[in-house]
């Protein structure tokens, strides 16, 4: 099964939105809901994987880490992120990693 992190994002939310919609009006049924969902999860993780080749620094203050079901978690203080001419300061940020590689445990046939 691929990764579900993108659901909650513009896009992920915006699908989910209109799948809702398209629900309640009775024009498909949950189940064909639910596939565009893995779908999804299966395209914006593959895109991600091989079509992005931007590459962001950033320093910042840990505040907390934590590592469970194969799952990185941070939380940063006054984080500056760095790309190539542009800067930009945070005061916190939570960054969520998940291993990339396509194992058979995270992968949707």
């Amino acid at each position: 099964m691929a990764y579900q992190l993108y659901r909650n994002t513009t896009l992920g939310n915006s699908l989910q939105e209109s799948l809702d919609e398209l629900i309640q009006s009775q024009q498909i049924n949950p189940q064909l809901a639910l596939q565009v969902l893995l779908q999804f999860d299966k395209a914006i993780n593959s895109a991600l994987a091989q079509r992005v080749r931007n590459r962001v620094n950033f320093r910042g203050s840990l505040n907390t880490y934590r590592f469970c079901d194969n799952v990185w978690t941070f939380v940063l203080n006054d984080v500056e992120f760095r790309e190539v001419t542009d800067l930009v300061k945070v005061d916190k940020v939570k960054i969520v990693a998940c291993d990339g590689k396509n194992t058979g445990s995270n992968t949707v046939e």
